[in-house]
């Protein structure tokens, strides 16, 4: 399976070109394609960041498969179910591990592309919300990751298989068009869980619709396949899902600190035109 994603290279550079596009486009008094290049810029400049970030470290790599080994023993001597099993028992459909591998493959940034795009053409005072819940929870995750963190898949000793790699669709090989690969060592945390969980609550509180409760089935999904592919332990998504709470109620505070501040901007000259009507009278 080929790995579609872009260099950081090429990520920033086309983020400047379209923030580029975007200051042209508002030049020329197109607030609409203005927005949307600009937003568009945002996302692809924090990808670029994500796939910089991952080749690089403030701690030696030498110790992730220490870090990775010590995760999954705890994980097992505090009751949590082994990966492992449940990755043997998925192994007996080798069509459900390949479903697997493509879900893991393809769906991460399909689905939370979609969303934005769909809250940004059809919610856009939403957008705002969505957008910065995406930007911190990355941006965290991004700090995290820079203590490197092997996947289980690196742990055959623990019973784990690369599936992916076993059935030709592993999207970490080699590079494939001068692209480079992401990086291998960044399983804590699990930005696949943490976006999927942002997507589907995205959804449910946007949406109007009954139906919006089916996209709940994304983040059910991303973690049995995350699990099952051997790419993330359960810890990485438990972490990913503490770091989205965390996202929330930074965004929570500032929109009751802003509240604050309007109300108390608001009070100001009401009171002073009550003070000199009382002068008067």
């Amino acid at each position: 399976m080929q790995n579609l994603s872009l260099t950081w290279q090429t990520a920033g550079g086309a983020a400047v070109g379209l923030y580029g596009g975007a200051y042209l486009a508002a030049r020329v008094r197109r607030p609409g394609p203005s927005a949307l290049l600009r937003e568009a810029g945002t996302l692809l400049a924090l990808f670029a960041l994500w796939q910089l970030v991952g080749h690089l470290s403030v701690m030696s790599a030498d110790h992730a498969l220490d870090r990775a080994s010590w995760i999954h023993r705890t994980e097992l001597a505090i009751g949590l179910p082994d990966e492992a099993s449940w990755q043997a028992a998925t192994m007996r459909c080798p069509v459900l591990v390949k479903l697997a591998n493509y879900y893991y493959a393809a769906m991460h940034f399909a689905v939370m592309l979609a969303v934005l795009f769909w809250v940004f053409l059809r919610h856009r005072e939403r957008y705002a919300w969505v957008r910065n819940t995406v930007v911190i929870t990355t941006a965290v995750c991004l700090l995290v990751q820079f203590i490197p963190v092997a996947p289980p898949r690196m742990l055959p000793q623990n019973g784990f298989v690369d599936v992916a790699a076993q059935y030709g669709q592993s999207v970490y090989g080699g590079a494939v068009g001068g692209v480079v690969v992401a990086d291998q060592l960044s399983a804590m945390p699990s930005v696949h869980v943490a976006w999927s969980v942002l997507a589907a609550v995205a959804v449910v509180r946007v949406s109007p619709s009954p139906f919006r409760w089916v996209m709940v089935l994304h983040p059910v999904l991303t973690v049995a396949v995350v699990v099952v592919t051997a790419n993330h332990f359960w810890a990485d998504g438990i972490v990913a899902v503490a770091i989205l709470l965390f996202a929330y109620a930074v965004l929570a505070l500032l929109a009751r600190r802003r509240g604050r501040t309007s109300a108390e901007t608001e009070a100001r000259p009401r009171a002073a035109s009550e003070e000199r009507v009382e002068q008067v009278t």
